[in-house]
């Protein structure tokens, strides 16, 4: 087996991985903040002197539930105590593998691009480490300096240093890897949470309660924050993640103002929801995140097709030309640059190249995203000419 196919399979594989034990910790953090945001103050004179600070009621899958939060902790721990850890660590292990198998090994195609300031695949590799590594650590100081002040001042100061980062990265990188280096530093910062602040202080929370003290409620205010941190980002994370399939948005001019509204559109969404599970309704943060949505995808929308040209428009032999030596190294039947043809496009007879003549012109001209990081080298001349015969009726 070559090592085309091999990086395919690895590719799929931890991808599925991924993706299995990404909506296991999502799940579960939408969970917790919706239990936490519905409880409601015990009636109950046992659970209030036992210390229940809140509970609900639930019917699912046929059955009844009653959670209750303590205040601080429960006056005797239980046996057993389930922990809700290792769906965040092993999203991030396999996130981290797939996109050294994605990206890094293959720097040169993903994460280098001709307009782009870093050409060097060593250097991009680099970059993309140092902005996991660095955006974590920025994140750890401002929620140390700011953990008494505002929630909202935290947001504003965060958010500009994540836009800040969108257009260093646009700057330096291949549109797609910048996106997803985005996604991916915010993803580090949500488990770098959890490992470094939720789990160290829930373990001393246990550990005061197994010496017989009361526990610190420090440490619940600590990871509290960070968990509501983490449910913020959330959504914004999944659209980094996927924005590698939609090239319109990463190629657009401004890509890293455009990555920078559809978060500030998440994040309102999600404080929607989050306001929801309170029982309050202020539907102007929805109305909000899907107009910023709406003027972002109405803004980056490709040209309308322009009138064909004067003269003779190009034959299919002459763009077919093109394609033999720009395109058909991916898109073949016997491809040398990848396993098999991207999502089965093949240019390799004048039938394949007619059929698939729309999706054509918008990858190669008005998008601009194929070849893949222009590995091989198309020039705008070639894409005009690929323009040309296409409004000229693709024959």
């Amino acid at each position: 087996m070559d090592s085309a196919y091999l990086i395919e399979c690895a590719g799929l594989l931890l991808r599925w991985l991924h993706l299995i034990v990404g909506i296991a910790w999502i799940g579960a953090s939408f969970y917790f903040i919706w239990l936490d945001d519905s409880l409601k103050e015990p009636t109950d004179p046992g659970l209030i002197e036992k210390g229940v600070g809140g509970e609900l009621w639930a019917v699912h899958g046929g059955g009844f539930y009653n959670p209750q939060k303590y205040r601080a902790a429960p006056q005797t721990l239980p046996q057993e105590l389930h922990w809700f850890k290792w769906e965040a660590y092993s999203t991030w292990i396999t996130g981290l593998l797939l996109v050294s198998t994605l990206y890094y090994v293959q720097a040169g195609s993903y994460m280098i691009a001709p307009d782009k300031a870093l050409q060097n695949p060593a250097a991009a590799v680099g970059t993309g480490i140092a902005t996991l590594v660095g955006g974590w650590l920025v994140y750890d100081v401002l929620c140390r300096l700011l953990f008494k002040r505002s929630p909202l001042l935290f947001g504003l100061v965060y958010g500009a240093f994540v836009i800040a980062m969108a257009a260093l990265l646009d700057h330096l990188l291949a549109g797609r890897a910048a996106f997803l280096h985005i996604g991916a530093m915010l993803g580090t910062t949500m488990v770098a949470n959890v490992f470094f602040w939720i789990i160290p202080g829930q373990k001393k929370m246990v550990d005061a309660m197994r010496r017989g003290e009361r526990p610190d409620p420090i440490h619940g205010l600590r990871g509290k924050q960070r968990s509501v941190h983490n449910n913020y980002l959330t959504l914004p994370v999944l659209f980094a993640m996927i924005s590698n399939h939609y090239a319109f948005t990463y190629n657009a001019p401004h890509a890293w103002l455009v990555l920078a509204l559809i978060m500030i559109a998440a994040v309102l969404i999600r404080h929607f929801f989050n306001l929801r599970h309170k029982g309050v309704y202020v539907w102007s943060y929805p109305a909000a995140g899907a107009a910023i949505l709406l003027a972002t995808l109405v803004w980056i929308a490709p040209a309308p097709l322009a009138g064909t040209a004067a003269g003779k428009a190009p034959s299919l032999l002459q763009v077919r030309t093109v394609f033999d030596a720009r395109c058909i190294a991916c898109h073949s039947a016997h491809p040398t640059l990848v396993a098999a043809a991207p999502n089965g496009v093949r240019l390799d007879s004048d039938a394949a190249i007619r059929a698939a003549a729309p999706r054509i012109y918008q990858q190669v001209v008005q998008l601009k995203a194929m070849p893949l990081g222009n590995v091989t080298h198309i020039s705008d001349d070639e894409r005009d000419l690929v323009a040309r015969w296409y409004r000229g009726g693709a024959q």
